[in-house]
């Protein structure tokens, strides 16, 4: 089966790479870059920008189904989770459409179209819209988050010895490794206008998170708790500075103020051992 995957080279997309790969599927490979990911097989790397439609021009010819990881996920001074998370991936749907692909599968965010103020959440949202109505059946994950994203919150926390959580009540997500989720956008990329807010087999408060990566660290555990608000304020006074931070924080706050636990459970991967494994290679 030919496949098209957008945004190959990030870290969900090379995994859905290699797995596709695994499959022995012929797989077009989109991306701003190339990098090396030590797997052989029949994948043809093209150079994109999804916010320039020209550069799209014939990358689904002949597809079965295209893939999008497409998303703006750090700061950005220069462009928008609107000009990415959903211009771009629309520009990369109607090239699909006009390359006559029949089928779209699309990587989004859980409880997307609760958060109308949060940009990277909107954004996919409003993307998600578009591909509904597209003609296309589609597909579409909404992971509740990533092992090595929360990771990479708390571990600066951790090193300097105290960590802070946002707002009064426990919050609870069952975050998923990339590995399972890619092994779940595989095997489902042809399912039928189909939605699956996704989580992993462990879920866990974000108390409980940081007492275990504390534990991991080898560090007494040392918690406090912020009012929520306090992001709001930090995220008006970076819109101020058009750094592109606000779209960040606003999302950080969402997602340490939100349950974010999927019904659809996959996968293997322990995020307790992944946790265990990340400071142990600190130490």
């Amino acid at each position: 089966m030919k496949v098209v995957l957008a945004g190959a080279y990030g870290n969900l997309g090379a995994d859905i790479l290699k797995r596709l790969v695994k499959d022995n599927h012929e797989v077009v490979a989109l991306d701003l870059a190339q990098r090396d990911l030590g797997i052989e097989g029949n994948v043809t790397f093209k150079k994109i920008d999804v916010t320039n439609p020209e550069t799209l021009v014939g990358v689904c010819d002949g597809a079965d189904v295209v893939i999008s990881t497409v998303g703006l996920t750090k700061t950005s001074a220069t462009v928008t989770n609107y000009q990415i998370d959903y211009q771009g991936n629309l520009n990369l749907l109607n090239e699909a459409k006009k390359a006559g692909v029949k089928h779209f599968a699309y990587t989004s965010v859980i409880k997307a179209e609760l958060a109308p103020k949060v940009p990277m959440l909107h954004a996919k949202h409003m993307f998600e819209e578009e591909l509904k109505k597209s003609g296309l059946t589609w597909s579409i994950y909404r992971p509740t988050g990533y092992f090595y994203d929360i990771v990479k919150v708390f571990k600066p926390m951790i090193e300097k010895g105290e960590v802070t959580l946002l707002g009064k009540k426990p919050v609870h997500a069952n975050v998923i490794s990339t590995e399972d989720l890619a092994d779940f956008v595989v095997l489902h990329m042809l399912d039928d206008n189909k939605m699956y807010n996704i989580g992993g087999k462990e879920t866990y408060s974000y108390e409980e998170i940081a007492n275990l990566c504390f534990a991991a660290a080898g560090k007494e555990p040392v918690i406090k708790r912020a009012p929520a608000f306090l992001f709001d304020v930090l995220a008006f006074v970076n819109k101020l500075k058009k750094n592109g931070k606000e779209a960040i924080l606003r999302f950080s706050k969402w997602t340490l103020t939100e349950e974010m636990v999927g019904d659809t459970i996959h996968g293997d991967m322990s995020f307790k051992e992944y946790i265990n494994e990340s400071f142990k290679k600190e130490n």
